[in-house]
């Protein structure tokens, strides 16, 4: 029987495991057997605080997102205008919290398998839909004729890829990095108006 008070305990124990065992295994090598056996219990364990292994991944993806939303939730706080705010946003999107390994073999190995899920995929539009509402409040502010709606997917899609190209090949940003490439896009189409092409 389980300590009373232990489940969030517990429950981030095996999350952690969790995205070890992804960054270690890979995915699909990543039972439910071996996160027991990372996190130090049982199975059984692992089965009384989440149903399945969707559900486990599904709460490592809200947990990421959770500490990526606090480093932008930190960041934003200390921002003042539009630009830092906007500033705030990409600069949270790579912070260096954001490039470990492990967490960037989670990411990769959740992005994959979102369209198999539907928790995932639901998960990420949530997080596709802040990022975009954040992004579009603020260009409303320093470009009203701008096109707000395109401008913010174009932003969140450069994000994305430059973190997942990042991810994949760590070198790629030695000499400029993603968020110099992402704010040099904002400030180059602000600068026309909200046009980028």
């Amino acid at each position: 029987m389980p300590k009373l008070g232990m489940g969030p305990v517990r429950r981030r124990q095996l999350v952690d495991a969790t995205i070890t065992s992804i960054h270690e295994f890979g995915l699909a090598d990543a039972t439910v057997t071996r996160i027991a056996k990372k996190a130090g219990v049982s199975p059984g364990i692992v089965h009384h605080y989440f149903a399945d292994k969707d559900e486990l991944l599904f709460e490592s993806m809200r947990l990421m997102l959770k500490n990526l939303r606090s480093q932008a939730v930190a960041r934003l706080t200390k921002a003042h205008t539009p630009h830092e705010r906007i500033s705030a946003i990409i600069d949270a999107s790579f912070a260096p919290e954001q490039f470990s390994p492990k967490v960037t073999t989670a990411w990769l190995a959740l992005y994959a398998s979102a369209p198999q899920s539907k928790n995932l995929t639901r998960i990420l539009t949530l997080y596709h839909h802040r990022l975009r509402s954040n992004l579009i409040y603020n260009l409303k502010q320093i470009s009203p004729s701008a096109n707000h709606v395109q401008l913010a997917e174009a932003i969140s899609a450069l994000i994305d890829g430059l973190y997942l190209r990042g991810a994949l090949n760590p070198s790629l940003y030695k000499t400029t990095s993603p968020k110099t490439i992402v704010s040099d896009f904002v400030q180059s189409a602000l600068t026309k108006g909200g046009q980028y092409v």
